[in-house]
């Protein structure tokens, strides 16, 4: 009996899912935050999880920006996953781009491998259906085909792309239909016209194929994107966990997704009804309804109080939240923004974010808590010329060798034990001790303990920018980089 091929997951953890603002922003998207008050894991972590009882699966591949580099790589810790890689993409080029250099990297590793392409921030209600489909699947992909899941629409959403195959679904069955087409977002009417046609399915995203015939496909359907991935992966460099691209030939890719360049031109494509509780999480509404309601119909998390309040996502971070007489609304609260929204403009939320940046408002993309490798920091108090922040470094890290040009800082430990070196000078701080770092110094912050190093950095200078930082030596192999 011929052994099974090897799967290898490709875990595609772009995005920044801005209609779930004020909450998933670029600094941490939805992807790395646990959304749903069931879950303790991020949804990139339950991503993994749930292959847990997949026969033959091997160590992901995980593809993200730089940015989000150590975030992926520390969650996977959290979960003792060692991915085969993490490749990060230094532009976004969307889906078939970033498939492309998954699959040559999955191919050099066993030019047999399967491939199952997962998105990072999909729920999946039923683990056990899920793997039954995943498992029909492999019998589809292990025969040349490209499989993808379709899931049976319940209304005639706006939100979701949609595929078209030959016949409707099997009622009962689990069994391949071959595509015809696929169909980008549509506008209401269209949605409702085709919601009617039961040969129409919401694209769930998430493929199976083998890495050679995937590969063949985009040669011959989009060889720029072949030839561009090809050339990007054999030039890219290992920096610590991670394959860094080069940007200079990344940045010359097609920016197509696999729908579009491959799965709406090729003959072998199939697909599967996927019956399992899926959910993209796209906005505050489909957060609202696979959330467990209270009798009201509310879903309430956080420091909220309400009263004669129906059908309402309602979600405190920080301060008290009072609802009276409200009906289908989203109010949701962060340290610095608040949302107030209708649930039925859900989907506009990403216009008002998209203003937000026009405006230069650094609320569109960052929250005032930063993640780095080390651990934390957030902004407490900011004006042009200086600048006060908590910094939390994790037991046994330490920030890199470094200087500014424009700033002074001073460190005061309120928890734990630091070890300071500022220029040939080394000291020990206990709480409630200080020191302080001149403009053009070099220094590093250490935490030797076993617990969590909390220090208070007061900053002051011409400018107290994140960019004002020039790096000697860094364990996270950052030298020459800003974050």
């Amino acid at each position: 009996m011929q052994s099974k091929k090897k799967i290898i997951p490709i875990i595609l953890c772009g995005g920044i899912g801005s209609r779930l603002w004020p909450l998933s922003r670029a600094s941490l998207p939805k992807q790395f935050i646990s959304l749903l008050s069931d879950k303790s894991k991020s949804m990139l972590q339950e991503t993994h999880r749930r292959l847990r009882n997949l026969n033959n699966v091997s160590d992901p591949i995980l593809i993200c920006n730089e940015e989000h580099r150590f975030l992926v790589a520390e969650q996977m810790r959290e979960i003792n996953v060692e991915p085969k890689a993490i490749i990060l993409e230094p532009v976004g080029r969307n889906t078939c781009p970033a498939i492309t250099m998954g699959a040559l990297k999955a191919f050099d590793e066993n030019k047999d491998s399967i491939i199952l392409v997962l998105s990072a921030d999909h729920k999946i209600e039923n683990d056990e259906e899920f793997i039954k489909v995943i498992n029909k699947a492999y019998t589809y992909a292990d025969k040349g085909r490209l499989v993808t899941f379709g899931i049976i629409p319940t209304t005639p959403d706006t939100g979701y792309g949609y595929i078209k195959s030959v016949n409707p679904f099997d009622e009962g069955k689990l069994e391949g239909v071959d595509i015809i087409k696929f169909i980008e977002k549509p506008n209401k009417e269209k949605a409702e016209k085709i919601y009617k046609d039961k040969r129409y399915y919401w694209n769930s995203g998430i493929f199976m194929f083998s890495s050679k015939t995937i590969l063949e496909q985009i040669q011959n359907s989009s060889p720029e994107i072949f030839n561009t991935c090809s050339e990007a992966i054999t030039k890219s460099s290992k920096d610590l966990d991670f394959i860094r691209i080069q940007k200079g030939i990344f940045s010359n890719c097609p920016n197509l997704s696999i729908d579009v360049a491959i799965m709406e031109k090729t003959s072998i494509g199939t697909v599967l009804p996927l019956n399992a509780g899926w959910s993209d999480i796209g906005n505050w509404e489909s957060l609202w309804e696979n959330e467990q309601k209270d009798v009201n119909g509310n879903i309430i998390q956080g420091k909220v109080i309400s009263e004669k309040t129906k059908n309402c996502y309602l979600r405190s971070e920080n301060r008290l939240v009072v609802s009276l007489g409200l009906e289908n609304m989203i109010i949701v609260e962060t340290s610095d923004a608040l949302l107030v929204a209708n649930k039925n403009n859900a989907n506009e939320i990403k216009n008002i974010v998209n203003e937000l940046e026009k405006k230069g408002l650094n609320e569109s993309k960052e929250h005032l808590k930063i993640y780095r490798p080390w651990g934390n920091y957030i902004s407490l108090v900011k004006d042009e010329k200086w600048q006060v922040k908590k910094l939390e470094v994790k037991p046994k890290s330490r920030l890199s060798l470094q200087m500014h040009q424009y700033r002074s800082e001073h460190w005061i430990v309120v928890k734990g034990r630091a070890k300071v070196e500022i220029n040939d000078e080394v000291k020990i701080l206990e709480v409630n001790e200080s020191c302080y770092i001149p403009i053009g110094a070099k220094h590093r912050l250490t935490n030797k303990e076993e617990s969590p190093l909390v220090i208070i950095e007061v900053q002051s200078g011409s400018y107290v920018g994140e960019d004002d930082i020039k790096r000697f030596e860094d364990i996270y192999g950052r030298v020459g980089f800003s974050d």
